[in-house]
């Protein structure tokens, strides 16, 4: 079944049976794509060579040297997801999720499969939603990859006992696989205002490309205006401030406040560029 005719004419479903209905067609074709799992082999293929750096190099990672946290590897296996997300937030992470948000609505549009979609009763707002929230599926995929990467080979070439935190407690194996998972959740909600952003740049073009460069420059830009204490008044404002405070959560008891922080600056640009993209998309001439 097409995504056009995922929700078909004159049926009686509701409007949230039809939103499922497109949504599930959509996770279809987006993970049925190799290039998306390509994606996601090379996100967890970053942990999986930290820690096979770290496992036959020659004495212990010096402290201070490297990534954070790369020197606690050798200690519990599972710090390899965690300095696998650190690594791969700043711009792996950013670059994938720009592929599919800006792919959303340009790819279709270059494919010319934009106004059959339309065709359907599913209106312009709803495949907007549909869009984005498979973009954010995306977003928790890929932070899954990564951590999932990191975990089975830390498993693999390192003890599993207890882990030091930053505070010094100490806590098990499935306590510190959960915090992992957190960490998973907080960079899935770091990237919510990127994929926003990429959606709206992917309404403004036809071409994919475009729309992917531009977004994954934009991570870029924000991160390195992050970094000069010349704009410090802008930094609460801009969407990457807050995403490498996955830290906290390394703390005991658990810090939530560059969780609740991050969620609430996320919300910010996901409302803002949803808006963005809903005003550029309801008034483009697809049809024509």
């Amino acid at each position: 079944m097409s995504r056009a005719e995922a929700a078909p004419r004159g049926t009686a479903a509701s409007p949230a049976v039809h939103t499922a209905r497109l949504l599930g067609s959509e996770l279809r074709v987006l993970f049925g794509r190799w290039r998306t799992w390509t994606m996601l082999a090379a996100l967890a293929a970053v942990p999986v060579l930290i820690g096979l750096a770290v496992r036959f190099a020659p004495g212990r990672p010096p402290s201070g040297r490297g990534p954070a946290f790369l020197d606690q590897i050798t200690d519990n296996g599972l710090f390899a997801g965690v300095v696998g997300l650190v690594v791969c937030t700043p711009l792996f992470l950013p670059l994938t999720v720009s592929v599919v948000s800006g792919d959303a609505v340009a790819g279709e549009a270059s494919l010319g499969t934009l106004r059959y979609l339309l065709v359907a009763p599913v209106g312009r707002v709803r495949l907007l939603v549909v869009k984005y929230l498979s973009a954010a599926v995306f977003c928790a995929a890929a932070a899954l990859a990564v951590v999932l990467g990191g975990a089975v080979i830390g498993a693999l070439l390192f003890p599993l006992g207890q882990a030091t935190l930053l505070s010094g407690a100490q806590v098990g194996a499935a306590e510190a696989f959960g915090r992992l998972l957190l960490m998973a959740a907080y960079v899935t909600v770091s990237l919510l205002g990127l994929a926003a952003i990429g959606l709206f740049a992917s309404t403004l073009t036809s071409v994919p490309v475009g729309a992917m460069a531009a977004t994954a420059v934009l991570a870029v830009v924000s991160q390195i205006l992050g970094a000069l204490d010349q704009l410090e008044w802008l930094h609460p404002w801009l969407f990457t401030n807050q995403w490498l405070g996955l830290a906290d959560l390394l703390r005991e008891p658990i810090s939530w406040d560059s969780f609740g922080q991050n969620a609430w600056l996320q919300a910010g640009y996901v409302a803002l560029f949803g808006a963005l993209a809903y005003g550029r998309f309801a008034t483009k001439d697809i049809l024509a």
